[in-house]
């Protein structure tokens, strides 16, 4: 099993950046897969960027793409989103997820361990 904690959301302006960062606890960080998803306010909880295990590979979605970067350090036992030119609609709650898999996955189905969210609030 594996413990997860996020931390860096908070407040900014449209076009400003935020590092979220999740720090893992329990088993072999490096067996996990890693997602970062969000949902907002009467929305579904949607991933918006995963990394394989090595942190070979990664997957965006496409509203993220050129705008969001997820990378690991395996040393430090922790995932990191960096978040630029952010918009009002990126408001929401983040979370990090992982899920005991070789390959990337983006449904929140398949991911058994959550952080508890860190809230992300861009203003206009």
């Amino acid at each position: 099993q594996v413990q997860l904690v996020e931390s860096g959301g908070g407040l900014v302006q449209t076009g400003g950046s935020l590092r979220l960062s999740c720090a893992a606890s329990g088993r072999t960080f490096s067996s996990y897969a890693m997602g970062w998803f969000r949902q907002a306010p009467g929305k579904e909880r949607e991933c918006v960027a995963a990394i394989s295990r090595g942190g070979s590979y990664t997957y965006y979605a496409d509203s993220v793409k050129g705008q969001f970067t997820i990378s690991r350090d395996n040393a430090k036992n922790t995932v990191y989103l960096q978040m630029n030119s952010l918009k009002p609609e990126d408001t929401a709650v983040y979370y990090c997820a992982a899920t005991y898999a070789t390959i990337i996955l983006t449904t929140a189905q398949d991911y058994p361990y959550w952080g508890q969210g860190t809230q992300v609030t861009v203003s206009s």
